[in-house]
């Protein structure tokens, strides 16, 4: 609730056993406005009764109806919709009425309750396990693209220069720079071939030809 001025928060325990299927409905206008009343309510679920307690205190020109909800869910919500609502120019209080409930209506309410809270806390871990799987399953897929896109990365096999290790052993290295001078010699060698055959002058026959 709202703090006013110094004035500490005030705290309100809700239980399970504050709702109810029966309805007290405050400050209606005196206007004989019983049908327009139950009509109202009857838009959020089936009301079962709908009548005008004459022993409630109440302000002038003001009545206070009692209604009664075939199901709790359906007062629960009319109640969260039509308090603090306008109703024929007057600001209608909605209070639930446990007090009127039988011993069969609170076991069915306790019931209802303890229904839907199992059914939500499956839904819950349905949507847990769903979540997990998929997960599971992405993960499964990205470690299958990784160990495939690494294989084909593997074969690739691209420019090495001559100056860097590739390899984390020394003497894997050493056998590389060993096989990359001879290789440099060879090409060494086979330019050096070519360009003293290319310096060569061709010789020219000079026998008589008869």
């Amino acid at each position: 609730m709202p703090r006013y001025k110094d004035e500490p928060v005030a705290v309100r325990v809700y239980t399970v056993c504050d709702e109810s299927k029966y309805l007290i409905v405050r400050n209606v206008p005196s206007l004989g406005c019983g049908e327009e009343l139950k009509r109202l309510f009857e838009s959020y679920g089936p009301v079962e009764e709908c009548k005008p307690m004459d022993a409630e205190d109440c302000e002038p020109y003001t009545d206070v109806f009692f209604i009664k909800f075939s199901q709790v869910s359906n007062a629960r919500f009319s109640k969260r919709k039509l308090d603090e609502s306008v109703f024929l120019g007057n600001r209608i209080q909605v209070t639930y009425a446990p007090q009127f409930e039988t011993l069969s209506d609170t076991k069915e309410k306790l019931e209802v309750r303890r229904r839907e809270v199992l059914s939500r806390i499956n839904s819950t871990s349905a949507r847990k396990e769903s979540t997990q799987a998929k997960n599971s399953l992405s993960h499964k897929r990205g470690h299958g693209h990784a160990s495939q896109g690494s294989s084909t990365t593997d074969m690739v096999y691209d420019h090495v220069s001559s100056n860097k290790d590739y390899f984390p052993s020394a003497s894997m290295n050493a056998t590389v720079n060993l096989v990359r001078d001879k290789l440099d010699k060879i090409e060494s060698s086979s330019k050096g071939s070519d360009n003293s055959m290319a310096s060569k002058k061709p010789k020219v026959d000079a026998r008589r030809r008869i």
